[in-house]
């Protein structure tokens, strides 16, 4: 009975000390995985190095560069909480351009993620002339819908890199890539709630007023800007 007992207490201890190191593993694993994604997010989008990273599962799945197309211009930036940021203050957000094929096409292929947003709500994506108030020119581009938990995603073919606004009847002229053109350009992106009503129930804000960056009616039927890209100098 005794030579049972201590077998059983062997394998016991056996069984927990089997049990510690696969913890250590695991943690020590995921230690690593953390640093090779900090080291992911710092490195240089060039072409082939964004394709490796793909084929690698390193990169969100909604990024897409097609291999039959030659090196392509990845221009990469975040987004930060602006309008959400009282009642969401993780909210972000990543834009992924590939810039079109000159020789085929000028559209450019942009992918908008957003996280830790407001739940199963629809909101505008604006390219637009400055990151924050009063905005400037602007333009709508597409609508990104959330998911239960928060996150979201929308993929879209645009003229990106050479976007601009102007009137028609005052276009003024302003300096793109290629120098002097007409009209102004459009090198920040924002992202605003599509519903007034939306944004007064996410923020808990029955006072916030409507703006303009949502079509359709009543006019001034959009919320307030939720994400923005918040900086001085283009980032497309």
């Amino acid at each position: 009975m005794k030579r049972k007992t201590l077998t059983r207490r062997i394998v016991l201890i056996g069984a927990i000390l089997g049990a510690l190191l696969l913890t250590s593993t695991i943690f020590a694993h995921t230690i690593s995985a953390s640093s090779s994604a900090q080291q992911i997010r710092s490195q240089a989008f060039q072409a082939k190095t964004l394709q490796q990273m793909i084929q690698a599962h390193q990169l969100a799945s909604t990024v897409r560069v097609l291999s039959s197309q030659p090196p392509s211009v990845i221009t990469q930036f975040p987004l930060f909480p602006s309008g959400v940021k009282p009642a969401f203050p993780k909210a972000s957000g990543v834009v992924t351009i590939v810039e079109g094929n000159p020789a085929v096409s000028l559209f450019d292929t942009v992918t908008v993620d957003v996280f830790n947003m407001p739940p199963d709500t629809t909101f505008t994506i604006f390219f637009i002339e400055q990151a924050t108030k009063p905005f400037g020119h602007a333009e709508y581009v597409a609508d990104v819908h959330t998911r239960e938990n928060g996150s979201g995603d929308v993929t879209f073919q645009a003229i990106t890199l050479v976007a601009f606004a102007m009137d028609a009847s005052n276009p003024g002229t302003s300096q793109d890539q290629s120098g002097p053109a007409s009209g102004i350009q459009l090198e920040h992106l924002g992202v605003w709630f599509a519903s007034l009503q939306d944004a007064q129930k996410a923020l808990n804000n029955p006072a916030l007023k409507g703006t303009p960056f949502d079509g359709g009616n009543p006019p001034l039927h959009a919320g307030p800007q939720a994400l923005t890209d918040g900086q001085t100098a283009p980032v497309f």
